[in-house]
């Protein structure tokens, strides 16, 4: 087999593939083998029919044309392994031609590969991390988390007007357009706490600034798109809403002082409680951190990325996601949109959510594809035979034939050296530990 590589714009090639005469005529040979033995013909046990038989029964360019594309199809995954190409859309074959018994037969196509984008810079990547062990400001906010549990409402001075953060006792009517009455927004003593997401935000922003003994009258147009709990149902609809306060009320956490710690909580003191969390803190760190290291680093290498995705790697990457997605879907025994109804979205927005992730990991795939050029990372033979044999495969060398001679050991390859890629960067880089919950706090005054 004798192969030319072209290389054309935008991430094409042009592939010239010329197969010996020997090759040919065995494959002529197997496809008419194959018609004798799959069809009958009279005079002639199966499998035993002549070609001249054949050739007068089903016709010369049919058998010939069959075997073309046989011919195509076996070459076509070895041109792809011997020149380690890297696919992400289909081959165009055009009009290849008929091969004929006793001749050479050469057939061309052209094919999208993977770019090769390059980073700005090729230095360590530097990066944030949390401390692998549990800060005291960390401790702090889960402590006051905790008590937060357990806050209860007391009532504030008549004057006092409802702000965020609070609560009021409400008496509430809801009706609709038509006088009738919306039960789940009608009450007479109803505890309202603004920005809970029960309740949209317009309805919200309406009685915010409320009082005791106050009394509101609006009229809410509901969106069509509205996701809020007790709103969602009236979706498209109007309805008019009578408010009058009956009490605001001002949360009250509790104090965590070691007598309420004990009678609460049952633990011995404050401190025994705080060591509780620290050793809890630092074991979820433990097995987090590496996970937040990847993916810190990776995004710095993304922002280093220079150049943009081709659009045939983005669908390709689009297309494994939905597949991919669609099968969490049918494990979990969830249809599609009760999906959407979880995440208050619909299929527009699901789609263009699933085009921003194709786009990300398409990045980060280059990313690495080009750190690996860079450091001269590569995927060995062993490291491919390897990684069929840690699949757990009952014949890990038969599976890596079969997707040898399909054209797909790139993907294997593929694989390997991004893992590599990514680990190298992860070793390499530059990293500051940072307590984040007193960044997380300054950043909020």
């Amino acid at each position: 087999m004798d192969i030319k590589i072209e290389k054309l714009e935008d991430n094409k090639i042009k592939a010239d593939v010329t197969v010996t005469a020997k090759e040919v005529d065995e494959v002529i040979n197997k496809t008419y083998k194959d018609v004798a033995r799959q069809y009958s013909f009279p005079g002639f046990r199966k499998g035993k029919a002549p070609r001249p038989v054949i050739d007068n029964a089903i016709g010369r360019e049919s058998v010939l044309a069959s075997a073309t594309e046989d011919l195509i199809n076996t070459t076509y995954p070895k041109v792809v392994e011997d020149q380690k190409l890297f696919p992400v859309a289909s081959p165009d074959f055009g009009d290849p031609g008929m091969a004929e018994p006793g001749k050479d037969f050469s057939f061309s196509f052209e094919l999208d590969v993977k770019p090769e984008l390059e980073l700005s810079s090729y230095e360590p990547v530097e990066v944030e991390l949390p401390f692998a062990e549990a800060t005291e400001a960390e401790i702090d906010s889960q402590v006051e988390q905790l008590a937060s549990h357990y806050k209860s409402y007391e009532n504030a001075a008549a004057a006092t007007k409802l702000k965020d953060g609070m609560a009021a006792d409400i008496n509430i009517k809801t009706t609709k357009a038509d006088g009738e009455e919306v039960t789940s927004l009608t009450s007479e003593s109803m505890l309202f706490n603004p920005g809970s997401g029960l309740y949209s935000e317009a309805f919200d922003k309406e009685i915010l600034g409320i009082k005791k003994g106050e009394e509101r009258t609006f009229t809410l147009s509901v969106p069509e798109d509205e996701t809020a709990m007790l709103m969602a149902d009236l979706a498209g609809q109007e309805i008019t809403v009578v408010v009058t306060c009956n009490v605001v009320k001002k949360e009250d956490t509790p104090k965590v002082t070691d007598e309420w710690v004990k009678e609460t909580l049952g633990y011995d003191s404050v401190s025994a409680l705080r060591d509780e969390i620290k050793e809890s803190l630092t074991q979820q760190k433990a097995s987090i951190i590496p996970q937040i290291k990847e993916n810190a680093c990776a995004a710095e290498l993304v922002s280093r990325v220079e150049g943009d995705v081709p659009e045939a790697m983005a669908e390709q990457t689009e297309s494994q996601l939905i597949q991919d997605f669609f099968g969490q879907l049918q494990r979990a025994g969830l249809s599609f949109d009760a999906y959407l109804a979880q995440q208050g979205m619909d299929s527009a927005e699901f789609k263009e959510d699933v085009k921003r992730q194709a786009q990300d990991e398409a990045k980060r795939e280059l990313a690495l594809d080009a750190w690996a050029r860079n450091k001269g990372i590569e995927a060995t033979d062993e490291d491919v035979t390897l990684e069929f044999e840690r699949a757990g495969l009952d014949d890990p060398k038969k599976t890596e034939r079969e997707w040898r001679n399909s054209g797909r050991l790139y993907l294997i390859r593929e694989g390997i050296v991004r893992s590599k890629a990514m680990e190298d960067v992860m070793e390499t880089a530059k990293v500051t530990e940072v307590d984040f919950a007193v960044k997380d706090a300054k950043d909020e005054k």
